[in-house]
């Protein structure tokens, strides 16, 4: 142990002096992730998966990447950059061309569901309750997410009777995938993805109304990323992030779910996943991340991004009163490498009942005692709490369409409930999700003001300013809020050495 933090001292160190000269200016050496410079130091000839982020519009990367034996594999605009796949040591290499802003390794995404499912058999939908989703439902304006858009990113969706209307009318509106294996559709074969919707929004038509999501007449958008024992790769997810911006508009997509989180931790700065997350929340898309599993500790992207809010997760005990909640002891939290506090708030996560559709899953066959029926599944983790959020940010902009995302989030953190006896600060951040709170405030302040967005979203050396940035992929021109300082915004002072890759 001793003499791998020692490597990875000398690592650190040697990718800070190639980074900085005696200036301290950024030179053009070495813009990789050290995770990637010490595969290419031990296994230099080892094929490695990789994401190259270009400074501005060229397809010189490209044609070197191909140059050096390399193969291009897709397109990932969204943050002006592309995956490939290349031995170790040319990756590193590349880094070090003109045109190329950032290598880094593609690194796996794993679920966000424990490890360890605990059969609860007595256990009742209590979820609602705690989070007073059912005092807004039957109230004079009927709020139940209805129109508004929930993209569920995950391991696909199947079809179910709880994404239904009562008049038939079929809320899963819109399915495209993005994962690379056998399974050439958009069906869920793990069921991470379907329960996750059925949290959602589901409205418990195949339960007799046991066991009903949060937002139940929310439409639901299946971007499949996964593949059907669950694993993903980051660029799988940021194509599917792509598609998402493209036809936000077609679907009012104005909610995302990632209920999962990266392998590997590092800065938001040097993050393509938070970056791209960060261009969906600047084109007005509320972003919900679940803030991981891993209890104190570190913070995996995307939970880290500053934006984004990111959702911890309780135990409610099976009863709809917090006066016996407490904080689940799997439940993520902790200060970020760039002194980002998480997570923004909790909800319940733990023994939640939803949609599985049929016995044959992957999650099924993997903890069969957590099956509660034929059709429904008990889980918990942060998985299952992030999609709480997702469906009262569908209510919220049923009630409100026209807040954004940073006034959505100051809307939820502000009305959290901080009088239960299991509220801590460190680990609920603003305490236990209120949509009943959420919806009878009318505050319209915004959360995020001042904050930093991620380094990579730069057109060049130059400082963000509301008339500099010009991707022809982003609707820049549709972001109508003052919570950010652009012009304070020091592009040429990245630290690309402030957090570093961890497999």
């Amino acid at each position: 142990m001793k003499h791998t933090r020692f490597i990875q001292f000398i690592v650190s160190i040697t990718m800070l002096v190639a980074l900085f000269g005696s200036t301290g200016t950024v030179t053009l050496a070495a813009k990789a992730q050290p995770e990637l410079v010490q595969v290419a130091h031990s296994k230099p000839e080892q094929t490695v998966s990789i994401i190259v982020q270009k400074i501005g519009k060229t397809n010189l990367p490209e044609a070197q990447v191909k140059e050096m034996g390399g193969k291009i594999s897709g397109d990932l605009n969204i943050i002006n950059a592309f995956y490939a796949e290349m031995n170790a040591e040319a990756a590193v290499e590349l880094s070090r061309a003109e045109s190329v802003r950032w290598v880094s390794l593609d690194a796996k995404v794993e679920s966000s569901t424990c490890s360890q499912c605990i059969n609860t058999e007595n256990l009742a939908n209590s979820y609602i309750n705690t989070i007073r989703a059912d005092k807004v439902w039957n109230g004079s304006n009927y709020l139940q997410g209805q129109g508004i858009g929930v993209a569920v990113v995950d391991s696909g969706i199947n079809p179910n009777g709880d994404l239904y209307t009562n008049a038939g009318k079929n809320r899963l509106i819109a399915n495209i995938r993005f994962n690379t294996d056998y399974n050439q559709n958009t069906s869920d074969g793990y069921g991470h993805g379907t329960l996750i919707s059925s949290i959602a929004g589901g409205d418990g038509s195949d339960s007799n109304g046991k066991y009903i999501g949060v937002a139940p007449l929310a439409n639901i958008i299946n971007v499949k990323v996964s593949n059907d024992d669950g694993s993903a790769r980051a660029s799988d997810v940021i194509q599917g992030l792509q598609w998402v911006l493209n036809n936000k508009d077609a679907y009012n997509i104005r909610v995302v779910n990632l209920s999962f989180n990266s392998t590997v931790a590092e800065s938001y700065h040097t993050s393509p996943l938070d970056a791209a997350l960060e261009i969906l929340w600047f084109n007005k898309i509320v972003v919900v991340v679940s803030a991981g599993n891993q209890a104190n500790g570190i913070v995996y992207p995307p939970a880290n991004d500053p934006f984004v809010i990111t959702v911890g997760a309780t135990d409610d005990k099976g009863t709809s009163s917090l006066s016996d909640d407490v904080v689940a002891s799997f439940s993520a939290y902790g200060t970020t490498s760039d002194g980002i506090i998480k997570p923004d708030l909790v909800a319940p996560g733990k023994n939640i009942v939803a949609r599985l559709v049929n016995t044959n899953m992957g999650l099924a066959n993997a903890h069969p005692s957590n099956l509660v029926s034929n059709n429904y599944f008990k889980m918990s983790g942060t998985s299952a709490s992030a999609p709480m959020v997702s469906g009262a940010v569908a209510i919220l902009l049923q009630a409100e369409p026209g807040l954004n995302p940073d006034q959505v989030k100051y809307r939820l953190m502000s009305t959290a409930n901080k009088t239960w006896n299991g509220y801590n600060a460190i680990k609920t951040g603003a305490g236990y999700l209120d949509i009943f709170a959420a919806i009878k405030t009318n505050t319209t302040k915004t959360a995020n003001t001042g904050t930093l967005p991620s380094q990579l979203l730069t057109t060049g050396s130059e400082p963000i300013t509301w008339g500099s940035i010009g991707w022809n992929s982003i609707g820049w021109n549709s972001i109508g809020w003052n919570s950010i300082g652009w012009n304070s915004i020091g592009w040429n002072s990245i630290g690309w050495n402030s957090d570093y890759w961890d497999q």
